[in-house]
């Protein structure tokens, strides 16, 4: 039987809430500092500028999907928090594991910019993914059956944030796999997912015909 402190303890989601603020946003300042200046002895002229900033275009790719990815999961862990009705020890346990990958996030992004050719990067990359999601998928799961979720929850709102994950996740899973062919097929189908899931447009429902 639970004691009575680890019943009482983390019921307040707004800290951890705050947490997640504070975590994300540090991760996403992270990413860029692995953004060097070109060296001042390489450039002696506006088309050696242009020609070393050009150079930097990859990594400025592999920065924007760190930040897209980092978005997309503060998006996602936010979104779940908002219909909660309470927290409780184990559900903060589970966060904190989830915050976990989210600072891991600078380091796999980092390698894969440095190794963006290599398949091992891609799957680093992809398993930091991986773990992010997992946790979110389990956090929605755990919610659910300790009955935490707000009553005036609707019932597709409840399915869609599980389907949500549960098909990001495949789509990754497929853009990983793609590395057989390359690592750049990966690159370019992640990156296109987390266009989709950024920035993609929604369709609105069309109107009843009166």
């Amino acid at each position: 039987m639970p004691t009575l402190y680890n019943r009482i303890a983390n019921q307040n989601l707004d800290r951890l809430s705050a947490l997640s603020d504070g975590v994300f946003a540090f991760a996403m300042t992270l990413l860029v500092l692995d953004l060097s200046l070109p060296a001042a002895s390489a450039v002696h002229s506006e088309h050696d500028l242009w020609r070393v900033l050009a150079g930097l275009a990859p990594n400025l790719v592999i920065y924007l999907m760190g930040f897209l990815t980092l978005g997309i999961f503060w998006n996602g862990q936010q979104t779940q928090l908002n219909y909660l009705s309470r927290g409780d020890r184990d559900l903060a346990w589970i966060h904190l594991a989830f915050l976990f990958t989210i600072t891991l996030m600078p380091f796999s992004t980092r390698l894969l910019a440095e190794f963006v050719r290599y398949r091992a990067a891609i799957l680093v990359y992809w398993v930091n993914i991986l773990a992010a999601g997992a946790l979110l998928y389990a956090s929605w799961k755990y919610v659910s059956r300790r009955d935490m979720i707000r009553s005036d929850t609707p019932q597709e709102i409840r399915a869609a944030i599980c389907r949500r994950v549960f098909i990001a996740q495949s789509l990754y899973a497929l853009g990983a796999a793609l590395c057989v062919f390359g690592s750049l097929w990966s690159v370019a189908f992640i990156f296109a997912v987390q266009l989709n899931y950024a920035i993609a447009p929604r369709v609105p429902k069309r109107r009843q015909m009166v």
